[in-house]
């Protein structure tokens, strides 16, 4: 199977000329679900499935399928599915997700061009809403697909100024009414962007993915008392800022400890508010959200016990009152055996350099591995630079990795 770099580059550069922003530096874009930029993305990965000459599906939640069922297949076996997402983070860069969507497409015509006569049939995805730009739900499409979040659910949730996702879907003509339901594929598989250094360092031209982290995400409240910053002498103060500054170093210290036995362990203090939030006025209450990742579900658990321990001595030694909830807990996922195995093979097939490695970030993969047997590919990414215009994977890397990605389909879907 030859993949055509040039016809792989030529749907990249189109796809990222939706939603593109100026920047300097870099080829950057903006595409935000139900917005005019994610109507060009999809109406055109749509004809370009169909010119390809596969059949496609709208689910309600807008994520499109296309299937292509060749004479040599059984119509009735399990499909083997792979593709990512179209969507960006504002102000993201071309690459992270219609790599995935359009690799698998050019996985798909490679597969045709050579004659391939798979045993089932081949799907091609993209998923809705991965990044959760505009919901703030990430893996929104595949969550809603595999049935982690109801239809119903997905379709009310409202952006920051009230529109549902139900009336974004419309407004674009994407609120399809098919139904495919990934628990009945035979297999699952996505090429992502690396968003790190790993395969560059170590010259590797594809990533095989054996795990993703589980995120646990924890909302903290410290509380203290508000008064004067000029009149109250220090003894006197029960600072709020000054104890969650104190946690939050806890926290980086207790991440770092745990990752000298677990290397993908990472806690995060990313968001926080200060109340009253004035110059001349003691901090009354900061609230945090954490984010805290690993590989094994037990390093994260044994994190949140450290955040918990360390609370209790703030409440001992500062005179403040904190909480702590844990509102989100997706455990790691591991990938399937078979999906590795048939990496791995296809990587030497194509005499590709291939590294074992984690994923730190998460992917719709993740909710498909709950469901089907998953695997996810890596390609290289410069400098390791995600979410912004400065992302790039070269040409060459794309097409490398899109032919990995293509043998392994092309064995899974011939058992």
């Amino acid at each position: 199977m030859n993949i055509d770099t040039d016809r792989l580059r030529r749907d990249l550069q189109e796809n990222a000329a939706f939603g593109d922003v100026d920047a300097d530096g870099g080829v950057g874009r903006t595409v935000l679900t139900g917005s005019e930029a994610d109507r060009g993305v999809r109406e055109r990965f749509v004809e370009r499935l169909e010119a390809a000459g596969l059949d496609v599906r709208v689910d309600a939640v807008g994520n499109i399928f296309g299937r292509w069922t060749p004479p040599s297949c059984d119509p009735s076996a399990a499909p083997v599915a792979f593709g990512s997402h179209l969507d960006s983070v504002p102000r993201g860069g071309i690459f992270d997700g219609p790599l995935g969507t359009y690799g698998a497409l050019e996985g798909v015509r490679a597969m045709q061009e050579a004659d391939v006569a798979p045993a089932r049939p081949v799907e091609v995805v993209s998923f809705t809403e991965e990044e959760g730009g505009r919901f703030g739900v990430g893996t929104l499409g595949s969550s809603v697909a595999t049935g982690k979040m109801g239809v119903d659910e997905a379709l009310a949730l409202e952006d920051d100024d009230g529109v549902t996702l139900r009336d974004h879907l419309d407004r674009v003509g994407f609120a399809g009414s098919d139904a495919v339901d990934p628990a009945e594929w035979d297999a699952w598989m996505e090429l992502h962007i690396e968003q790190g250094t790993r395969l560059t360092g170590a010259n590797a031209g594809v990533g095989v993915v054996d795990s993703i982290t589980g995120i646990t995400n924890c909302e903290v409240a410290v509380t203290g008392e508000a008064d004067h910053a000029g009149s109250t002498p220090m003894y006197e103060r029960s600072d709020a800022l000054a104890a969650a500054s104190e946690f939050v170093l806890d926290l980086e210290r207790a991440a770092e400890e745990l990752a000298t036995t677990s290397e993908a362990a990472v806690g995060t203090a990313g968001k926080g508010t200060i109340e009253p939030n004035a110059r001349n006025i003691v901090p009354a209450e900061v609230r945090l959200q954490l984010d805290i990742r690993d590989v094994e579900h037990e390093t994260m658990d044994r994190l949140v016990e450290r955040c918990r321990t360390s609370l209790a001595r703030l409440e001992r030694n500062r005179g403040v009152e904190t909480s702590m909830s844990r509102y989100r807990d997706s455990p790691p996922s591991r990938m399937a055996d078979r999906c590795l195995a048939a990496a791995d093979a296809a990587a030497a097939t194509r005499s590709v350099d291939a590294l074992r490695l984690h994923s730190a970030a998460m992917h719709d993969t993740a909710n498909l591995a709950a469901v089907t047997d998953a695997g996810l590919l890596f390609a290289p990414s410069r400098d390791g630079v995600s979410h912004s215009p400065r992302e790039w994977t070269d040409w060459d890397d794309c097409a490398t990795a899109t032919g990995v990605l293509a043998e392994t389909v092309r064995s899974l879907a011939s058992d």
